[in-house]
């Protein structure tokens, strides 16, 4: 015991754990988890096709006993857990888990309803017939051998196989610090990327998937889109989308109800746990008008029934049951196999590549086992032509020897007539069928033939049955061809061309016995399930506050409201809270949100949460990103799905950018004169735009093309000076006027053609001129017969038709919209109306004053207008926005009222708040 002691040595502890923890992750990466990728199998798979091939257990032998196979596999090869190797062979044996069986079983192997197989002791196996070609001329050298763990039997470091067995089979593992999730895919079509490939190396992985379209799995079933198939293909990693086969019939004696079948299922799907899901959901009422389910598969399929309820839409119930249930599922790709031991990420030629390689390797080698197997027995034959050419000789010396060895070594010693076999050797090469290593002085040397040692022995022991005329024909015919395949062998070796050509044949051979059709359908242009499936589509009213809160309702709803008279609303909105933008849209719709930061965001209509007349909705702070202080300034509605099928033209664009966009932003020339900045002025095409204003006076114009992208976090619209703000958007199509308003009380109107198109994160050019401490607060899109309504700080304001104001070149200082002195204070706002509209005024201590637009007087662009709102002293007019309704035709009285209930108002406006004003025209500047 001190002897023993005396041998411990003290370790670094931490040292220790790393080592060994490393040799375990590397222990369970090469050695249990991962895939070779040259023939696609796992140490256990292969380990236990080698026992049953060593077992005589082949595709056209008796079936054995799965026990029998199990035993031989942990007792020689695999020193596992019975229960893992016998997995291992269910799996391969199941038609619903490998896409092409590796086992032929016999048996109860388990069902796609998640049974187990029956025990080992009942089941029988046999290799199947494709399991054959995996391990087609493993006798040939062909392959490199190791010990199994013990070192007492020699087993396969790969197999040579013939099939590409890791994309037609797939795969999947999880080693340590990495996995692996392969799919199957169709033999055919991976035979042919193959054959592809070999024709023309340069083929890249899109080219290659003409061939190779997408998995194929055992379950069929339908990919929804190739974004994820293409992703995977070219990097190792992808997603796809499987979804379950159906199909909506009409019941026969349903009543007018309906019915959904459904045929095939996502791979790895459990059927009796699909049905069970459906079944929890349909009682906890997540899925509604669902009747009955069954299951009536049977030995000819699937078919599992779901009977809907009267009036029930399929398209509805399917949609959500693709939505709440795996009856669509995500199959995550994760190509990673085993690359000359070491594990590798592989895109799709990267994994034809090494097939075609192991294939290249495996042909040159059983090339180079045939010939030298076949220059043996031709030397051995050569030298038996050479002996019944002379038998009579050989006999006599043969009789005349004492002893079989004293003959052997006279026949090796004598020079022998060779004229039966010298033409033939002439033409095939004196050094066709001579053994590498075989001594210089045997063969043919000065018109003799000397027989060697091996050709001899073979004399010695040839029968007499041989010497008859017939045999000797036979004798020489099997020479020639020996000669002729040697030929052919010497070809293949010498020959690139003729190697690839073997090749192409064998893996055609493999095609022609066991390709079929594909299973798996691929829906070419991807239609993801989103939460628009499952809403209805239907008008709403968008509305978002002052405040910053956001709801929708629908167009009906309003339609339906009563007249209630004006005043304050039920319930839920602040005081000083009030309706600052007011859409329209389509429940389906797209909606662009500008930020006063310069940024764009995107929201489909319905994401926005429902809400009554009463409530005052949802914070925007919790539907899009928004900084702190960051305010919508504008809302407009899209076709966001039209706009992505005509973004294609456009792709340019954006790179193009740099023209305008990096620069300071652009002046103009030429002030106020009549059409100044006119060589501004493109003849572009008219289309979509959005045209966006800054406090600064900055404008741009960007195609509405530019925005088809949508972004989570929001996307750069406009780049901003620091301090500037972006304070309206618009969409226009290019041959539009614009109006911009200054704090000052001036006011520039010029076509907007005048702004030349700009990328989407140009900063713009100048389209007004501010004075210094002046800033933009209004820009209009002016429409035909339109008035304009000004308002200023001190309460005043007043409405000029639209033919006042003129037409100026871009970047000037403007126009008087309204006198601005110290009875007025500064222009806070104008707004475009129409006669019968309302407006909203708002103060800075949160006075709200709604009023109709009839009841303001109609005046001249250079005045100073009239008393919209009493204020207080210390009290100013901040902000004045126009009461947006939706249109209703004959029911705008209803939507009036309707409105009336989603902003605050406060008490009627006194008789004396709106009087004409007496002040005189301050004239023109």
């Amino acid at each position: 015991m001190g002897e023993l002691a005396k041998e411990i040595l003290p370790v670094n502890i931490e040292d220790e754990l790393k080592q060994s923890y490393l040799d375990y992750a590397m222990s369970v990466i090469v050695g249990r988890a991962l895939p070779d990728a040259r023939d696609g199998l796992k140490p256990v798979h292969r380990r236990v096709l080698y026992a049953m091939s060593e077992l005589g257990n082949d595709w056209n032998k008796p079936y054995k006993k799965s026990a029998r196979v199990v035993g031989d596999v942990i007792g020689k090869y695999h020193p596992h857990g019975d229960t893992a190797v016998y997995d291992t062979i269910v799996r391969m044996a199941q038609p619903f888990s490998l896409r092409y069986m590796l086992v032929d079983g016999q048996g109860n192997f388990g069902s796609v309803d998640g049974d187990n197989a029956a025990a080992m002791r009942y089941t029988e196996v046999r290799m199947s017939k494709l399991a054959h070609e995996l391990l087609a001329d493993l006798d040939k050298e062909t392959v490199d051998w190791v010990p199994n763990y013990d070192g007492t039997e020699q087993i396969p470091a790969v197999m040579p196989t013939k099939v590409p067995n890791l994309l037609v089979n797939g795969s999947s593992g999880i080693a340590v610090g990495m996995a692996t999730n392969i799919p199957p895919h169709n033999l055919s079509e991976v035979i042919d990327g193959c054959l592809a490939l070999m024709d023309n190396a340069e083929l890249t992985v899109d080219e290659l998937m003409q061939y190779i379209p997408g998995p194929d799995f055992p379950t069929a079933g339908i990919i929804n889109g190739r974004a994820g198939i293409i992703e995977a293909y070219r990097t190792g990693r992808g997603r796809i989308y499987i979804r379950a086969r159906a199909e909506i019939e009409d019941m026969e004696k349903g009543g007018g109800r309906q019915q959904i079948i459904v045929t095939e299922l996502p791979y790895q799907l459990n059927k009796a746990r699909l049905i069970e899901k459906i079944a929890e959901l349909v009682k906890e009422k997540k899925l509604e008008g669902i009747t009955e389910l069954r299951d009536e598969s049977d030995k000819d399929g699937m078919r599992v029934v779901i009977e809907l309820r009267r009036g029930e839409v399929g398209e509805v119930v399917l949609n959500n049951l693709y939505s709440q249930t795996q009856m669509q599922s995500v199959f995550g790709i994760n190509v990673v196999a085993l690359v000359d031991g070491r594990p590798r990420t592989l895109n799709l030629k990267d994994m034809l590549e090494v097939f075609i390689r192991h294939r290249r390797e495996v042909v040159t080698r059983r090339t180079v086992y045939e010939l030298r197997k076949a220059r043996e027995r031709g030397h051995i034959l050569e030298g038996q032509a050479v002996a019944l050419s002379n038998i009579d000789p050989v006999i006599e010396l043969i009789k005349a020897s004492p002893t079989p060895a004293e003959a052997k070594e006279r026949l090796i010693a004598t020079a022998w007539e060779s004229s039966a076999v010298e033409a033939m050797v002439e033409r095939a090469g004196a050094d066709s069928c001579r053994p590498e290593d075989l001594d210089p002085q045997y063969g043919l040397r000065e018109g003799k033939y000397y027989l060697s040692p091996e050709q001899a022995q073979a004399i010695l022991e040839l029968r007499l049955h041989r010497l008859t005329g017939l045999e000797h024909e036979k004798l020489l015919a099997e020479y020639q061809e020996i000669l002729t395949l040697i030929g052919e062998l010497i070809r293949i070796l010498t020959s690139p061309e003729r190697l690839m050509e073997v090749i192409r044949e064998e893996l055609e051979k493999v095609k022609a016995e066991f390709g079929d059709a594909r299973r798996t359908e691929i829906v070419a242009s991807q239609v993801d399930l989103t939460i628009a499936d499952l809403i209805t589509e239907e008008e709403r009213v968008v509305t978002i506050s002052h405040g910053g809160y956001a709801k929708s309702q629908p167009l009906a709803a309003y339609q339906a409201q009563r007249r209630g008279g004006k005043g304050k609303s039920a319930t839920g909105v602040k005081d000083e809270d009030y309706i600052e933008h007011l859409l329209v849209a389509n429940s389906h719709a797209t909606l662009l949100l500008f930020s006063s930061k310069g940024k764009v965001y995107w929201l489909r209509t319905f994401e926005i949460p429902e809400a009554s007349r009463t409530a005052r909705g949802r914070p925007l702070v919790n539907l899009l990103p928004l900084d702190e202080g960051e305010r919508i300034t504008a809302m407009l509605q899209i076709d966001l799905e039209a706009l992505q099928q005509s973004a294609g033209a456009d792709e340019d664009l954006e790179e193009n950018e740099g023209v305008v966009i990096e620069g300071e932003v652009i002046e103009a020339e030429g002030g106020d004169e009549e059409g100044a900045d006119l060589d501004d002025e493109q003849d572009e095409p008219t289309g979509a735009y959005i045209f966006m204003a800054t406090a600064f006076g900055t404008v741009k114009k960007t195609p509405l093309v530019q925005f088809s992208k949508p972004r989570s976090n929001g996307l750069i619209a406009l780049k901003l000076e620091e301090g500037d703000t972006l304070i309206a958007a618009a969409i226009t199509d290019g041959a539009k006027e614009v109006m911009l308003f200054s704090d000052g009380g001036k006011v520039i109107r010029f076509k907007e053609k005048h702004v030349r198109t700009m990328g989407r994160t140009a900063r713009g050019v100048r389209g007004m001129r501010l004075p210094e401490g002046q800033s933009l607060i209004s820009m209009l899109i002016p429409e035909l017969g339109a008035q304009i309504l000004s308002a200023s700080q001190r309460g005043y304001g007043k409405r000029t038709p639209l033919e006042d104001y003129p037409r100026r070149g871009r970047g000037g200082q403007g126009v008087i919209a309204m006198v601005t002195n110290e009875r007025n204070g500064k222009l806070v706002g104008a707004v475009q109306v129409q006669d019968g509209e309302e407006i909203m005024l708002i103060s800075d201590q949160g006075t709200l004053v709604r009023t109709r637009v009839d009841e303001v007087s109609s005046s001249s662009r250079n005045t100073q207008g009239v008393t919209l709102i009493k204020l207080a002293k210390d009290e100013t007019l901040v902000g004045l926005e126009r009461v947006q309704e939706p249109s209703g035709g004959d029911e705008d009285d209803d939507l009036e009222e309707g409105i009336d209930a989603d902003v605050e108002a406060v008490d009627d406006v006194q008789g004396d708040d709106v009087q004409q004003d007496d002040a005189q025209p301050a004239g023109d500047e």
